[in-house]
């Protein structure tokens, strides 16, 4: 099923859409994304629907053909201050703010968000799959994201972030048993023993 375009035609609207919410470490990451009206690619999606592979072979993809694109990143800690729903809104507006032209509205994948100043904004459920510019920026998000984890994690190799990502796999959740946390976990998530 070929994405959307745009939500309404005639505009310009920015996609914007978060990575790494269910993760026990590392940072909650957004992009937001705006497309020009031509642009058409067969192999963008929702980053959760297509292999590592392809993830890193759009993204150049995006960058080159985006009108404009913003990366935003909260922290461990900011998450623990704020919570990681504040947090998602906090990364997709830092990732809003880098955007180098004007738009008229924001699309969001998801079914709430903080209203950025002076923009409306529509939220969609699965937006990601639906609209380029929100897949666009998925794939932003998941590979900005990921990039970082394979950094960190080795300072920390035993986590093994490189394969998990932060996610809460058995073996990060062991790992974390056996050796305690670091300053890139998430104090506030209740971390359950496998």
């Amino acid at each position: 099923m070929a994405l959307n375009r745009f939500l309404e035609a005639g505009r310009t609207e920015v996609g914007t859409d978060e990575a790494g919410r269910g993760c026990l470490a590392g940072p909650v990451v957004a992009a937001a994304v705006i497309l020009p009206e031509g642009f058409n690619n067969e192999i963008l999606n929702d980053s959760k629907q297509i292999s590592e592979k392809k993830r890193y072979a759009l993204r150049p993809i995006i960058e080159a053909s985006a009108l404009a694109y913003g990366i935003g990143f909260v922290t461990a800690q900011e998450i623990d201050e704020i919570n990681i729903l504040n947090a998602s809104f906090l990364a997709m507006h830092r990732a809003i703010d880098q955007l180098k032209i004007d738009f008229d509205h924001i699309l969001v994948d998801g079914n709430r968000f903080k209203a950025y100043p002076n923009k409306p904004h529509t939220c969609i459920v699965k937006g990601d799959a639906k609209f380029q510019s929100i897949a666009a920026a998925s794939i932003l998000a998941k590979t900005y994201r990921d990039d970082y984890m394979l950094k960190i994690a080795q300072e920390f190799p035993y986590y093994e972030w490189n394969r998990n990502k932060g996610y809460p796999t058995k073996a990060h959740v062991d790992s974390i048993l056996k050796n305690g946390t670091c300053h890139h976990h998430r104090k506030s998530y209740h971390i359950k023993a496998y």
